[in-house]
């Protein structure tokens, strides 16, 4: 890990009180021109006691707007110290985590995996449109019936074909035959350009694709290509508990990912990361954005530095080891749960390295999904699974007694 380092509680403190200071001070500054301020006196006590110990809340007092991107040419002078601290946590997601190069990527902390999905396809689509002229009936995503909403959402919003593929109701896994069949299609409906979305951890099996699948059908056909990751979900569970996993950028057929940190890292929700490589974010510039210094390249425009603070205290407090323990204790409590199942001939799909298990929805009592909260895929009467999500609140004893309270339900 180059960048990745665990830090004590004062040196985070330290770093995040350089960061505000290096930030225009509306408490303190005559800042005349920016249409913003601190968190409004009167209701958010900036000089609350408990705030000198507290940096992140500190932050979202301060109330630092990160507009723009980061990684690509100059961003507003007046947040520079908080930008910096989105950098340092861009550097540890994007190379050591996802083994990017230093310097060979672009990408910010955006409001949520849905927008930096969308963001992404965006992205895809304009350079499309650039680099070949392409038409929007010329251009389709690629991704499994089990992918998130938001790329359906995408879809609508960018006016470009999803076309689903199919999955196997037991393995999850992508029908490759089925694939093949449909890029086919597509090509006689005249589309010529394609995203291909495969999934690190899908929202309700946890299952993950393989992008291979999507390559090689692809090159088959001697089409256009760009291949994204929707790691929302697994991004900070599948690169640990897999460590031999080339769901990364040293596969140079990877073009972006997307990663959620109010999820697994459990920072505040609103925080999702978008990574692309240099030469594709660029795509997407808003050029009529005159009056914000740099170039905003983002769908959201303004967001909060205050995300940027929480998921670099996050990464910041465990360092590299410790995140790869706590996975590591989630594997376990998911192999525990497992095993409980096993033994009771109970129909669940897991996949190997994920801390999802998805049941059958004919093994769970309607009761006892109520009692503890279970996920169900439809919400009518057609469900045919309930999802069980290891989270780290999700203790042993929570498992044991769900399974005895299954048990008995089966024996009667």
């Amino acid at each position: 890990m180059h960048f990745w380092k665990k830090l004590t509680q004062e040196e985070r403190k330290n770093r995040i009180e350089k960061a505000l200071n290096d930030n225009v001070n509306f408490s303190k500054d005559a800042s005349l021109g920016y249409p913003a301020s601190k968190l409004d006196g009167r209701v958010f006590y900036d000089d609350a006691p408990f705030l000198k110990d507290a940096p992140t809340l500190q932050t979202y007092v301060a109330n630092p707007n990160n507009i723009g991107c980061h990684t690509f040419g100059t961003s507003e002078k007046a947040f520079y110290g908080t930008q910096e601290i989105e950098r340092e946590v861009l550097n540890v997601i994007a190379v050591d985590i996802f083994k990017a190069k230093e310097d060979a990527f672009d990408g910010y902390i955006a409001p949520g995996g849905t927008e930096a999905n969308i963001q992404a396809i965006w992205v895809f689509r304009n350079e499309f449109k650039h680099k070949f002229e392409a038409k929007l009936e010329e251009i389709a995503i690629l991704a499994s019936e089990d992918t998130h909403y938001s790329i359906p959402k995408a879809s609508n919003l960018l006016q470009i074909d999803w076309l689903k593929i199919p999955v196997g109701f037991e393995n999850r896994e992508i029908d490759a035959i089925a694939l093949d069949h449909i890029i086919s299609e597509a090509k006689n409906k005249g589309k010529k350009y394609f995203i291909a979305v495969s999934n690190m951890g899908t929202t309700m099996f946890g299952s993950v694709d393989n992008p291979e699948v999507y390559t090689s059908n692809l090159e088959k056909h001697n089409v256009t290509y760009r291949l994204h990751i929707d790691g929302a979900y697994g991004g900070f569970v599948y690169p640990f508990s897999n460590q031999n996993s080339d769901i990364n950028f040293s596969n140079p057929k990877i073009s972006s990912i997307t990663i959620d940190a109010h999820k697994m890292l459990q920072a505040p929700y609103g925080t999702g990361v978008f990574i692309c490589r240099k030469g594709l974010i660029e795509n997407v510039l808003t050029k009529e954005a005159e009056y914000v210094e740099g170039m905003d390249l983002t769908l959201c425009g303004s967001r909060s530095g205050a995300n940027a603070v929480a998921v670099w205290m996050i990464l910041f407090t465990y360092g590299a080891f410790g995140w790869f323990e706590k996975v590591s204790i989630l594997q376990m409590r998911t192999q525990f749960l497992c095993n409980e199942l096993d033994k009771l001939n109970i129909n669940y799909f897991r996949e190997p390295f994920m801390n999802i298990v998805t049941i059958h929805s004919e093994s769970i009592p309607e009761k006892i999904a109520e009692k503890y909260d279970l996920v169900p895929q439809q919400h009518n009467e057609h469900n045919r699974w309930y999802k069980i999500v290891l989270m780290d609140h999700v203790e042993v004893e929570h498992l044991t007694k769900f399974i005895q309270e299954l048990k008995t339900s089966i024996n009667g």
